[in-house]
């Protein structure tokens, strides 16, 4: 774990190595994933059996191609109470969140008499890839397939590894919670290529979002194009700035929520009290030794939490917008005064009681959001990812008059005859048939 403080002479240098730290894919993955991408372009369904049998070790000729959805109600009907009415309460609260999002058409005529606007439609079929190594996500289906429903989408495809052939019932549930419409019991970059290209039992989609290993995101990489994409997400980040007058406990659990992710997920505190750091330096060793993932978090905590002690919290926040963090906590007495300062952050969770662990579940914003400081040009997982929009526009022959003449000087002088003629024609006829 890296402690620094800016009153170190070598700070800058140390922060900066810290910025630039590289958490993802080597060149090995992509190259792995290049040749996975190719068999299954080139060998569809043959290839996703192979793949699956080597990594998941099942035969999908035996365990089934796709789980069934008398299997999905039968997992949401086997729910314990509590836990049912968990899993429904947070996709009323991402529905209510993502409604909101929903653009409106426009369509207006300027002083021109030009009829210009747009129009919003949803893609026809998206496709979700949730995890199924580590842990069950249910969360990430209701975050995925939610906001994709919300938009209209016709279609909504999901794909799942099912190592052994086993599947996290709390998945099945969620799916039928979120309206899936296809389970598939692939995972993998194989999988991101089907969806991609589509096999001959799969049909392909237009987007894929989801969250995944280094694989799946560099499969996402290598397909953008072929197929739209939320985003490629790196390993899971949180960034908390806290003063001397939180509980250590509770900014110690914060910092291990995104540890505990993965050995490359990235936990950093920032505060302006050097005793607090060390009580929360205490309470994280504390913790893991409590945590049934404490091998994983431990790996994360050494090799990428980090403890900076600044002169006040203001001066943290510059420091924050560098690393443009996924996930960002504002533990102080007056959150909304450093939150107005903040510019680049995936989500941020504002004061002591606003951990960043209820925004992945129950807070209704969407928790799929830019990691690898990409905070700095992208947003999290919205309603929009799964829309896109048509301008139009509509002249009649007194608004050409009005406006031609301009576009026909312009394209001349972009040397380009055509497009002037296809107006300067018009322009003409209008002309002829006002001089008749």
């Amino acid at each position: 774990m890296i402690r620094l403080s800016t009153s170190d002479p070598d700070f800058a240098r140390d922060f900066t190595a810290l910025v630039n730290a590289r958490r993802e894919a080597d060149a090995d993955v992509a190259r792995d994933v290049r040749a996975i991408v190719a068999s299954v372009r080139d060998e569809g369904d043959a290839a996703l059996q192979t793949f699956t049998r080597k990594f998941d070790r099942h035969d999908l000729e035996e365990t089934g191609w796709q789980i069934e959805k008398t299997d999905w109600l039968a997992a949401l009907n086997g729910l314990e109470p509590e836990l049912r009415a968990a899993l429904e309460l947070a996709a009323e609260r991402i529905a209510a969140y993502h409604i909101k999002q929903k653009p409106e058409d426009s369509d207006t005529t300027d002083s021109a008499g030009v009829r210009l606007g747009a129009r919003w439609n949803a893609i026809q079929a998206a496709g979700i890839y949730i995890p199924g190594g580590r842990a069950a996500y249910p969360s990430s289906v209701l975050m995925n397939a939610i906001p994709a429903r919300v938009a209209g989408v016709e279609r909504l495809v999901m794909v799942t590894p099912t190592p052994d052939g086993e599947v996290n019932p709390l998945v099945l549930a969620a799916a039928h919670i979120a309206g899936v419409d296809e389970i598939w019991r692939i995972g993998g970059a194989q999988a991101i290529a089907a969806l991609a290209y589509g096999t001959g039992r799969i049909a392909p989609v237009d987007v894929i979002t989801g969250p995944g290993n280094a694989w799946v995101a560099e499969a996402k990489r290598q397909l953008y194009g072929v197929v739209g994409i939320d985003m490629v997400a790196g390993p899971s980040e949180i960034v908390v700035v806290a003063d001397g007058r939180n509980d250590p406990d509770w900014i110690a659990a914060d910092l291990l929520s995104q540890a505990e992710h993965d050995p490359t997920s990235q936990s950093i505190l920032f505060t302006d009290d050097a005793d607090f750091g060390n009580a929360v330096a205490e309470a994280v060793d504390a913790q893991i030794a409590q945590l049934s993932t404490a091998k994983v978090t431990r790996e994360s905590w050494d090799a990428n939490g980090a403890i900076i002690v600044t002169a006040d919290l203001f001066e943290a926040i510059p420091l924050v917008d560098r690393l443009a963090p996924e996930h960002l906590e504002l533990a102080c007495d007056d959150p909304q005064a450093l939150f107005d300062r903040v510019r680049h952050a995936g989500s941020v969770f504002i004061g002591r009681h606003t951990p960043e662990a209820i925004g992945d579940y129950v807070a209704g914003p969407n928790h799929v959001l830019p990691t690898g400081r990409r905070a700095r040009f992208a947003s999290g997982l919205s309603v929009l990812d799964f829309m896109k929009r048509t301008s139009f526009l509509q002249l009649d022959a007194a608004a050409l008059s009005a406006i031609g003449p301009a576009a026909v000087a312009l394209a001349e002088a972009e040397g380009l005859p055509a497009h002037a003629k296809s107006v300067a024609l018009r322009l003409a006829g209008d002309q002829t048939e006002l001089t008749l």
